[in-house]
């Protein structure tokens, strides 16, 4: 399951969602309504309920190779669930999901994950995934953190969270902006375990001995 929050970062979530249907997975998929309002400054793009699989293929078509319409087949392994639909299937532990990805995850998100608030269905689903023990990857996006925001971290992870920050390294070779963001995307999914071609790994020492984190 993938959960968009508020924060910067758009291109991580579709970067992340090509990235799992390129490995055979189906998604389970919600953007929040603040992410929606990122979303539109970040790409001019409009996330509707009721026209979701149009506005969907027309952003993971974003970043990458190919038109809105290469990305039809694809969209049909997605379900998209709202915002507010508090009694949708991914509120219950006893709807099956592998584990969840919030790309990005804001630092209101943190806090409400982290303080089990379940404001919205993406706050529920991380909480249940949490009490589930299932896999859970928050890619948690601002600069700096203040103190409350990386004690809600540390909480995260004292309960099974993963955090990872959305910190683009420079040894795979970028040359693009989107080789920047497909390295983030890509340890989120290494994370969750999922396999990817998103990025270049680390083989060997570079010039001057230094080795990359």
């Amino acid at each position: 399951m993938v959960g968009v929050s508020g924060a910067s970062g758009t291109p991580y979530a579709a970067s992340v969602i090509r990235g799992l249907l390129d490995a055979g997975e189906d998604v389970d998929l919600v953007v929040s309504r603040a992410s929606r309002l990122t979303l539109l400054d970040e790409t001019g793009i409009t996330y509707r309920d009721a026209h979701w699989r149009e506005d969907l293929r027309r952003w993971l078509a974003r970043g990458a190779d190919g038109t809105p319409d290469a990305f039809e087949a694809e969209v049909g392994r997605v379900r998209h669930w709202a915002a507010g639909d508090l009694a949708a299937g991914p509120s219950s532990g006893s709807y099956r999901v592998k584990g969840m990805l919030i790309v990005p995850a804001s630092t209101a998100c943190v806090a409400g994950v982290a303080l089990g608030l379940s404001k919205d269905l993406l706050q529920r689903a991380a909480s249940v995934n949490l009490k589930e023990r299932r896999p859970l990857v928050v890619a948690v996006r601002e600069a700096p953190l203040n103190g409350q925001t990386l004690r809600h971290l540390v909480t995260l992870d004292e309960a099974g969270a993963v955090v990872v920050p959305a910190s683009p390294a420079f040894y795979a070779g970028a040359t693009h902006i989107q080789d920047l963001v497909d390295f983030v995307a890509g340890r989120v999914l290494d994370a969750a375990g999922v396999p990817h071609r998103l990025y270049r790994r680390w083989e060997g020492e570079l010039r001057g001995g230094a080795a990359p984190r």
